[in-house]
């Protein structure tokens, strides 16, 4: 008896169904991870955001300690009452609060006396005005708590689809009640309100950097998709030549699980390197900054471990800092920079590691050397030379620094009595990565350079003619100056 072989298309039939688990399971597995990338990195977001409030509440109680201990105690010995109103007072304490929140990305800054009047400004004109006080300002006046609010131009989803914030877009205002750490007079009480603090700081780059993540996140997510896509097709095609139905259903389970768990593996891998380096560390430097000056003004056995443990994550963060600023270097300003007092600057801070090293400093250059530039970059710039001439010194020696204001423009020279230059090295000291340190990344002339080029300036390495190393920057005429794309 004649058995009728199936067809050709009932022979299809079952890899048809497969085809179609395939191409149901890619849609299953896009909608399911991009659903995982969304809810993951609005988690990130958050995080972001509760890191950032946790690093201006640190701010702020830094702030609280150094206007108590270095302008309101010494204020009170030397004047017997606080008045702002007097030029030396308020000089003061513009001092100390400009000091501390350098680098920190404070846009504005203000205090205001528990009555709601600004008593002090990073806008003296607005010192004395009653009208600025926000709700959060005379709710923290009468409960003295702290509290924090993002004010933001552009919402989450917009956010997302505009690759290029503007500064300021994203902004954290911080209310700090400040306090008395100690009684102002024998017998006293501590905690004493002294005024309402308030600040905003630009945490747009954050936010921008967030948002980046989310999107990794989602072109990961489609990425895998696609690709466990393909390789179920040429699964289900080779199933054509063998008994592949069974087959086809075993190594599908076992594709999609190892898929899974790669997908998972790398969430977690990018979630930790974007979001659990950078951030924390920086308040774990500030919180081991606090706790050195603790246990030193304690005179505690633990000074030497909290000072090895803070120059540790010092380093750390430089490092970090360094990658990312070389990635992402900052678009310099414009504005009238006093060279003479940038390098005055960075003598004084460098002044005990120049002493602890025998290194003598040497100045040649007048008190007024005027350039168009960004003062921090600038200041960065000068201080890595000064250290790297500090520590090619490694025995001791003498710095020369230099400066001369030439044809509408300046002229800085730094000489060290190093070991100089090797003839080899020279044409290679400001690539990226390149180093003779044993411990050095390879970006500190790197980013050196950079600075000086986007302010149009030329930078020379050579050896002095008496010995030594010799760097050289030349800052043209401000017409001469190119703004910085």
């Amino acid at each position: 008896m004649n058995q009728t072989p199936p067809s050709t298309a009932d022979a299809a039939r079952p890899f048809k169904l497969a085809r179609f688990l395939s191409w149901g399971s890619l849609v299953l597995i896009m909608a399911t991870s991009i659903l995982m990338s969304v809810i993951l990195a609005n988690s990130a977001r958050e995080t972001l955001l509760a890191k950032q409030r946790e690093f201006a509440l640190l701010l702020a109680e830094n702030l609280n300690h150094q206007i108590y201990q270095r302008y309101t105690v010494p204020t009170l010995m030397a004047f017997g009452r606080i008045e702002l109103q007097r030029d030396e007072q308020y000089h003061q304490l513009d001092k100390v609060i400009s000091e501390t929140i350098h680098g920190q990305h404070v846009m504005e800054l203000r205090i205001y006396d528990l009555d709601g009047i600004v008593s002090y400004s990073t806008d003296p004109e607005q010192a004395g005005d009653e009208d600025l006080a926000s709700d959060a300002v005379k709710q923290a006046a009468k409960v003295l708590v702290h509290n924090f609010e993002i004010v933001t131009n552009v919402s989450p989803w917009r956010a997302m689809i505009h690759f290029d914030l503007d500064p300021a877009s994203v902004v954290m205002r911080t209310v700090y009640p400040l306090k008395t750490e100690r009684s102002l007079y024998p017998g006293g009480p501590s905690g004493q309100p002294m005024g309402i603090l308030e600040f905003s700081q630009d945490i747009t780059d954050d936010y921008r950097a967030a948002i980046n993540f989310q999107w990794l996140i989602i072109a990961i997510s489609f990425t895998s998709s696609f690709f466990l896509f393909l390789l179920l097709l040429l699964f289900i095609r080779k199933a054509d030549t063998m008994n592949r139905q069974r087959m086809q259903r075993t190594q599908k389970l076992e594709r999609e699980l190892l898929q899974a768990e790669k997908l998972a593996s790398m969430g977690r891998v990018v979630a930790g390197i974007a979001h659990e380096i950078r951030n924390p560390l920086g308040i774990i430097q500030s919180s081991a900054e606090m706790l050195l000056k603790k246990a030193r003004a304690e005179d505690s056995p633990r000074v030497t471990l909290l000072q090895v443990m803070f120059d540790e994550i010092r380093r750390l963060s430089q490092t970090v800092n360094d990658f990312l600023d070389y990635a992402r270097p900052k678009k310099p300003r414009r504005e009238d920079v006093d060279l003479a007092l940038l390098l005055d600057q960075a003598c004084t801070f460098l002044e005990h590691e120049f002493n602890g090293k025998s290194v003598t400093l040497a100045k040649d250059y007048p008190a007024d050397l005027h350039v168009k530039g960004d003062k921090d970059l600038l200041y960065r710039a000068l201080y890595n030379i000064m250290v790297n001439a500090m520590q090619a010194m490694d025995g001791g020696g003498t710095l020369t620094i230099q400066g001369r204001a030439e044809g509408g423009g300046a002229r800085l020279r730094f000489i060290d009595t190093g070991p100089g230059f090797g003839q080899e090295v020279v044409a290679r000291l400001a690539d990226p990565f390149f180093t003779t340190k044993d411990n050095g990344t390879g970006l500190g002339l790197a980013i050196v350079a950079n600075i000086l080029t986007s302010h149009g300036a030329g930078l020379d390495f050579a050896n002095a003619p008496d010995g030594g190393a010799q760097v050289t920057i030349t800052f043209p005429a401000d017409e001469e100056t190119p703004h910085a794309e």
